[in-house]
């Protein structure tokens, strides 16, 4: 790729020299999944679990037509306050907001798209997208689950968001031979709650185990990403029932409102969180700290084999 599209932040070209782990982070969480100023507080705090776990974080957007690896912090107030006028870009708006200059918060997709350019390994998150609920009509399918498919970096997440459809998401999955590993645990976790009633593919209950499956698999130049579910702590898990009827209500109002497309997953979130008075966002905020821990974790061990 053109060098001139990318530009690293000090702190990752360092660690890049270095030789040391690094974890991306996503930035839709940080201008379309919280609001102000949870959402900055937050992606600082995420970055500050990441170092004090060993590791280099490397948040990731698309800013003044570059694909930047590592932002400031003066860079991350900009999207925590600028929210949703900052455009929700996935994997097949890159090059558009590239050649016209638009800022863009990378979803999932198009963070393991420019992680994988930049060599790094391990990309920490909330939860990714998947299959959503009535997909057999509306073929909505997030790009997630095809970037898990066929690009190189392991996903740490509390699983699938539980507004979708997730035993579809795991058949989707495997399909598209994407292992799903559950981190001390049998079970997929939905977002939100600590467990669902699906299987994960494998459990490891160590970060240093899950390293050695990562270094194997590309040893054996099996290409693809690798879903890590790691459940939400057990005090921030919220009641499956009163969760499953805010998810309800939410996407009732959001068919008769007529949304679709990449606007349904920060309407949904919104919506839950003021049907929950908060305590959504609330655990939002404690599943996303977990994971940037792990995702460090197993950065540092990753980097040592």
């Amino acid at each position: 790729m053109n060098p001139k599209y990318i530009e690293y932040s000090q702190d990752v070209q360092e660690a890049m020299a270095k030789g040391l782990p690094l974890v991306a982070l996503e930035s839709t969480i940080i201008a379309h999944g919280m609001p102000y100023p949870e959402n900055v507080a937050t992606a600082l705090q995420c970055q500050k679990i990441v170092r004090d776990n060993g590791a280099v974080p490397a948040t990731i957007a698309i800013l003044n037509g570059k694909l930047k690896v590592g932002l400031s912090d003066e860079e991350i107030d900009f999207l925590g306050r600028e929210g949703v006028n900052i455009q929700k870009t996935s994997r097949r708006d890159i090059a558009y907001n590239i050649a016209s200059k638009i800022n863009g918060a990378t979803t999932v997709s198009a963070t393991m798209f420019i992680a994988a350019l930049a060599g790094i390994k391990v990309f920490a998150t909330g939860g990714i997208g998947g299959v959503h609920r009535g997909a057999e009509q509306t073929m909505d399918i997030s790009a997630d689950l095809e970037e898990l498919a066929m690009t190189d970096v392991a996903v740490v997440s509390a699983g699938a968001k539980s507004i979708l459809d997730l035993g579809l998401t795991l058949e989707y999955l495997e399909t598209k031979g994407v292992p799903v590993i559950g981190y001390k645990t049998d079970m997929l976790p939905a977002f939100y709650c600590a467990t669902s009633d699906f299987k994960v593919n494998f459990r490891m209950d160590t970060p240093e185990a899950i390293a050695q499956l990562l270094k194997t698999k590309y040893d054996l130049g099996l290409h693809g990403g690798v879903l890590i579910a790691n459940p939400i702590p057990s005090a921030y898990s919220m009641d499956k029932e009163l969760i499953d009827e805010a998810i309800r209500e939410a996407i009732a109002e959001m068919n008769q409102l007529g949304i679709k497309g990449k606007e349904t997953t920060p309407y949904l979130l919104r919506k839950i969180a003021s049907l929950t008075s908060g305590k959504s966002l609330a655990s939002n905020i404690a599943l996303v700290y977990n994971n940037c821990k792990l995702g460090a974790e197993i950065s540092v061990a990753l980097n040592k084999r």
